[in-house]
């Protein structure tokens, strides 16, 4: 699987090129996960060394980049927009730290998020 976001407790940023949204639930293309968006990168923000060794498929650094909550696990990931499905699973996301991040569930199925940056 994936290993915890290089920078985990990073408040929801925007961005305009971004295809997901913090609070949008997603699936993991490779590693067929399911997971709640908290923060969106407008490219990749980790470390050089963390890209190396992380991300073995060379995803491109100059495209977004998403710190995702997995569903039942403890775990927070950074993944590349390509690795990244909309799940259509309606079923809530069970993570401990989704209320840090998250507020209610929304009638689309989306959370809200409780932080807004710009």
């Amino acid at each position: 699987m994936t290993t915890e976001s290089p920078t985990a407790h990073s408040l929801p940023t925007t961005t305009r090129n971004a295809r997901y949204v913090p609070g949008q639930i997603v699936r993991h293309r490779r590693f067929d996960y399911r997971g709640v968006i908290v923060d969106v990168d407008p490219d990749f923000q980790g470390s050089d060394e963390w890209y190396e060794e992380m991300a073995k498929s060379r995803p491109p650094k100059d495209r977004p980049w998403y710190h995702v909550l997995v569903d039942q696990a403890d775990t927070m990931t950074y993944v590349a927009e390509r690795h990244l499905d909309e799940d259509p699973d309606d079923s809530p996301i069970e993570h401990p730290m989704l209320e840090d991040y998250l507020g209610e569930r929304l009638a689309d199925g989306r959370y809200a998020p409780r932080h807004t940056v710009n």
